[in-house]
């Protein structure tokens, strides 16, 4: 008798499942929750109010623990900021290395984070990818007409 469940051919030669296929296709549905979230959610929407009071009051009699806890729920901390920056247009590989120098500068003068210049030289990088690759298309097509002009010039 063979071992292997059908499940098993849908593995790839390294062991994994194809995408798209579960390796318990009768395990929990995607979203559900388990009994202690549920019955914590049900307890907090039965008792959320009071305890949100009571933390306010605590807060406002200047307990720290209250005051942190409502200080953070009242200014969430920023993750990310707005950065302003002048970068050019990027039309052209060039304008992408301008617009990179300009983002190394305000890295090294302190202006940006590094995290933040490293986000922004992505995005410029991104963008340069889709200039070139416009660029190319434009230069295939000019190329294809050309040869087509030509081809029907020498019948």
């Amino acid at each position: 008798m063979n071992n292997t469940n059908s499940h098993e051919q849908n593995r790839e030669p390294g062991g994994q499942w194809t995408k798209g296929e579960s390796g318990n296709p009768a395990g929990r549905p995607a979203g559900s929750r388990n009994k202690a979230t549920l019955m914590l959610q049900e307890m907090l929407d039965v008792e959320g109010g009071g305890i949100l009071r009571k933390a306010v009051l605590l807060a406002l009699e200047g307990e720290p623990h209250a005051m942190r806890l409502c200080v953070e729920r009242l200014m969430p901390v920023v993750k990310e900021r707005k950065v302003e920056l002048s970068l050019p247009d990027v039309k052209t590989a060039q304008d992408a290395c301008a617009a990179l120098s300009i983002i190394l500068s305000a890295v090294a003068d302190g202006q940006i984070t590094p995290g933040e210049g490293e986000k922004l030289a992505a995005i410029v990088e991104i963008e340069r990818g889709a200039v070139t690759t416009a660029d190319l298309e434009r230069r295939v097509e000019e190329l294809e007409k050309t040869a087509k002009e030509t081809k029907g010039g020498q019948q």
